[in-house]
């Protein structure tokens, strides 16, 4: 087995314990919860097997709704940001990504900022939505979006410098 794939394997078992034992239970200021596992999916190599990275980031959300119990809404978020994320990838990176050069670590704190925050919002989108799945609590949806995606922001790239130290 290649080193890449045991990093990438034990990441994914880490970020998962990391949620499901520590950061659920956090609950700060009575609802906010920073949503770290989706590290993963942002620090997954461009060039992987599309269906693969789809699987394995709808695996990702599986466990942690498992370990959860919410039904299922962290399986379709984390998908719906899989799915997405060459869309974000090309929008922030342009000819970066066309030419897979694209690497977290050696990007500027204005481009890696983007990525993480577009998909951070667009996971907390599909997540409060589906997690509220009402219509009139529209307000809800996005206060919840909104201050959960600003502490998963911080605490995201707080963690992607430090990883990227270790890197160094």
């Amino acid at each position: 087995m290649n080193k890449d794939l045991l990093l990438h394997i034990v990441r994914f078992i880490l970020l998962v314990l990391i949620q499901v034992l520590i950061l659920n239970h956090i609950n700060f200021l009575g609802f906010l919860n920073p949503y770290i596992y989706i590290i993963f999916i942002l620090l997954v190599p461009i060039n992987v097997n599309k269906s693969l990275f789809l699987v394995i980031s709808f695996l990702l959300g599986l466990f942690i709704d498992i370990f959860s119990d919410s039904g299922g809404v962290h399986a379709a978020a984390c998908t719906v940001i899989a799915f997405i994320r060459p869309v974000v990838l090309r929008s922030v990176f342009g000819l970066s990504y066309e030419f897979q050069t694209v690497k977290l670590g050696n990007l500027g704190f204005g481009e890696r900022f983007l990525y993480v925050t577009l998909m951070v919002l667009i996971h907390h989108i599909v997540l409060f939505s589906l997690e509220i799945f009402n219509f009139s609590h529209i307000l809800l949806i996005l206060k919840k979006t909104l201050f959960t995606s600003l502490f998963t922001i911080v605490v995201t790239l707080l963690i992607l410098v430090l990883l990227r130290r270790d890197d160094s």
